[in-house]
């Protein structure tokens, strides 16, 4: 635990953190990262495409390698994504940003839909990047749903070794996805947001497999959880949303046994992950809680141009 972080007052509303940490403010100015940036695509799994963008250090040998995950329709153009990469880029890191499938434009690749559940080939990804610069140490990091990924992750790593994995970061992870869909229709700028951006997406999706999906009925509803009831019923192998989101829940000792080293990054006030479930994790000591009284989701802000107060920590923590 730690009260390190400590905003100046205008920025201490928890909705201030949340919404600036999407902020395309946080992006301006030249980014080394996206210069050096290429394109891979990969596959994971035998029927499942990827894509994911490279950015390996070209003037000098690189301090290490850092894959980043995005949140739940987030990408890897996310300003929290783009800002933590070129901070890490410019310290020295190679970087690769990785899209789940149905984000970030790539609703063509897979015939499949995109849910939180597709642990395997979000887990298979990151073994084929730490293999590119398997000599150097590598770090995950992850926001949000990506925080999520994260944790399982680290989970998956008992049984399934990653050699060059050093250490792990979650950020504002959703450990019980139910209650943080219940949250988001409690908001309901929150819950217009993600709404219209998760319609967005279907409606791609459905234009590239048109004989596959018809979301029109799905556009209609009014809540985020009335959509996921929906579209799981039509298009899942689950009974219903609580089956499948205790599928990708992360509480109580799910993380006990967790041997690499791990640190997640939380706060008091965010709107979106209910605190309660951090008090009731099992940790390993080779994990470190931070909870704040600041920083809503995904923000921890020390800037209004958007410096954040886990950037360093990662660094210092990266560079012991």
């Amino acid at each position: 635990m730690t009260a390190v972080f400590n905003p100046p007052f205008y920025l201490r509303s928890t909705f201030a953190q949340t919404l600036l940490a999407s902020s395309k403010t946080r992006t301006w100015g030249i980014n080394p990262m996206l210069q050096s940036a290429r394109e891979v695509i990969l596959h994971p799994l035998n029927d499942v495409s990827l894509q994911g963008f490279y950015s390996p250090q070209t003037n000098k040998q690189a301090r290490g390698l850092v894959m980043l995950l995005h949140g739940w329709e987030g990408s890897v153009n996310s300003a929290y994504i783009l800002r933590t990469g070129k901070v890490l880029y410019e310290q020295g890191f190679s970087v690769f940003r990785l899209n789940y499938r149905d984000h970030g434009g790539t609703y063509h690749l897979n015939p499949g839909l995109f849910y939180a559940v597709l642990l395997d080939e979000v887990f298979g990804a990151v073994q084929q990047v730490a293999g590119y610069e398997v000599k150097l140490p590598f770090h995950l990091i992850g926001f949000s749903m990506g925080g999520n990924f994260a944790l399982r992750i680290a989970r998956k790593t008992i049984e399934n070794p990653i050699e060059n994995l050093k250490h792990i970061f979650s950020i504002s992870p959703a450990l019980d996805p139910e209650k943080s869909t219940n949250a988001i229709d409690k908001y309901p700028f929150l819950r217009k947001y993600f709404r219209e951006k998760w319609s967005h997406s279907l409606l791609k999706k459905q234009s590239h497999f048109p004989d596959l999906y018809d979301f029109s009925g799905v556009f209609k509803l009014e809540t985020i959880s009335e959509m996921t009831e929906v579209m799981l019923q039509r298009y899942s192998e689950y009974a219903n949303s609580s089956d499948y989101f205790r599928h990708y829940t992360v509480v109580g000792d799910a993380l006990a046994n967790v041997t690499v080293p791990t640190t997640i990054i939380t706060a008091q006030d965010d709107p979106i992950i209910p605190v309660e479930d951090f008090y009731g994790l099992k940790l390993p000591i080779s994990t470190d809680l931070i909870i704040h009284r600041y920083g809503g989701h995904n923000g921890f802000l020390e800037t209004v141009s958007g410096r954040a107060w886990y950037e360093k920590k990662i660094i210092d923590t990266m560079t012991v």
